[in-house]
């Protein structure tokens, strides 16, 4: 994702503390210099990251390390709440019904954010509308109304008007029975005062509760002048950072949220109407210093078990620890985790597994498991239902021909049932287990608390 060298380099710098009991002001001097070089390279605004260090090199000299601390997570701590500091607090969106306007320059992708808001908000028991206003440029309509589509909520645009004031107030009155109605408006390639005028003219049309200021996280230090023109042209209540799947710095994105007084409202990464996230500054700070997110990762597990379910009446995930682990259980759980999203954002959120680890494999990893992962599925496709339920009936014979079918080497299919064997006795440690024992096996395997402490109840990586 975007600012992954951002965190490469605060883990890189932070470890050179590794095996330290105790810091002393050079230690303090040369860590603080690495930070502000990690900083600035991501396109952090200055003013801002001589506050930030000015603050670490404060409390890492004048702060006493807990008994049995080491220098490394002393640092690693401060570090932490200071750039939780730094990003502020998330914008506060109430699940109740309300009017949202979506401003942005064209190319920072408002079309794409309306429709993964409106998303977010189906998924959180509301009924959402998306209006397009947008009547400058071409197939801005029709991209809104597949986007729409796929997300599966209301849309309102009419291709043959050319008064976007007027779309805003046939779409306000057409999505009446709407809780929630976002209103996407037109972008320039600049902040041209016609483009400022119009979205003056809208927002006194449609009265918005929330006006959202949608940025490309490529943008870098323009980012500023974006979002100090349209603070003082309507209000900007929070903001989107777009586009966090790229290789750009994102630094000036996030820190171009201190121009307009406000804080961040979801961040976008991936073209589905599923890849959106509700900014939680603990839970990204922590994904960044390597230290994990397990309230995001929950709800990313919770929703796409619940979707396989749906897909197939049948399958219940708590059956596994009732009774046997079959191919056909496997298969759903791949299912499941690919709903989650791509691979290296959902290791980013186990802690230990994403940051420092990541650092350490190849650039291609996710991208040979995920491979990895399709060949799997293209060779249980090429199973019959009895070596889906029972797959120790697959022999040499049959391994020879699910590898013809599935287009794939007899070596991946052992490989494949190997994986099973060992997801299965994994499964097996977890049958018959009381809540006492299972919380026991969770320290064991996480070494901390139990799986309710690991969750954290939504707090940060340090409570």
């Amino acid at each position: 994702m975007v600012l992954d060298d951002l965190g490469t380099s605060l883990r890189s710098s932070l470890d050179k503390l590794q095996g330290k009991a105790r810091l002393d002001e050079d230690d303090v001097e040369e860590i603080v210099k690495e930070i502000q070089r990690s900083l600035l390279s991501a396109d952090v605004d200055v003013s801002l990251v001589m506050e930030l260090s000015d603050s670490i090199e404060t409390r890492a000299l004048e702060e006493e390390p807990p008994g049995g601390t080491t220098a490394r997570d002393h640092v690693l701590k401060i570090v932490y709440e200071e750039m939780v500091a730094l990003v502020g607090d998330s914008t506060a969106l109430p699940l109740e019904p309300q009017t949202i306007l979506l401003a942005g320059l064209q190319g920072s992708g408002k079309t794409t954010s309306a429709a993964k808001m409106a998303w977010w908000f189906s998924t959180k028991g509301l009924r959402p509308a998306v209006i397009q206003t947008d009547t400058f440029r071409p197939g801005a309509y029709d991209q809104a109304k597949q986007m729409c589509e796929r997300a599966e909520v209301d849309f309102y645009g009419d291709p043959d008007a050319d008064d976007p004031v007027e779309i805003a107030r046939e779409g306000m009155a057409a999505t009446a029975d709407a809780d929630v109605r976002i209103v996407d408006t037109a972008g320039r390639h600049a902040l041209e005062d016609d483009l400022i005028a119009e979205i003056e003219e809208i927002e006194r049309e449609v009265d918005p509760d929330r006006s959202l200021l949608v940025l490309d996280a490529a943008i870098g230090q323009g980012a500023k002048d974006q979002a100090r023109q349209f603070e003082a042209s309507i209000g900007i209540d929070g903001v989107m950072i777009t586009k966090l799947d790229g290789t750009a710095k994102g630094g000036g994105a996030l820190t171009a949220v201190n121009e307009t007084g406000s804080s961040i409202a979801f961040l976008g990464a991936g073209e589905t109407v599923q890849d959106i996230e509700r900014f939680e500054p603990s839970g990204f700070i922590s994904r960044l210093l390597g230290m994990g997110d397990l309230k995001q990762l929950s709800e990313r597990v919770e929703r796409a078990m619940q979707e396989a379910q749906e897909e197939d009446d049948d399958w219940d995930p708590e059956d596994m620890l009732k009774g046997e682990f079959t191919l056909k259980d496997m298969k759903k759980q791949m299912d499941a985790m690919n709903r989650m999203g791509p691979l290296d954002q959902v290791m980013d959120m186990i802690p230990g597994m994403g940051g420092g680890m990541m650092d350490q494999l190849p650039d291609d990893a996710m991208d040979v498991t995920q491979d990895r992962m399709r060949k799997f599925e293209r060779i249980m496709d090429s199973m019959t239902d009895e070596e889906l339920e029972n797959p120790r009936v697959v022999g040499q014979e049959r391994t020879r021909r699910i590898a013809r079918g599935s287009g794939t080497d007899e070596e991946t299919v052992r490989q494949l049932l190997e994986q099973h064997s060992m997801m299965e006795r994994t499964i097996q440690q977890f049958q018959g287990m009381g809540e006492g024992d299972m919380q026991r096996m969770m320290k064991k395997m996480g070494g901390g608390g139990g799986l309710g402490d690991m969750m954290g109840g939504g707090k940060g990586p340090f409570g």
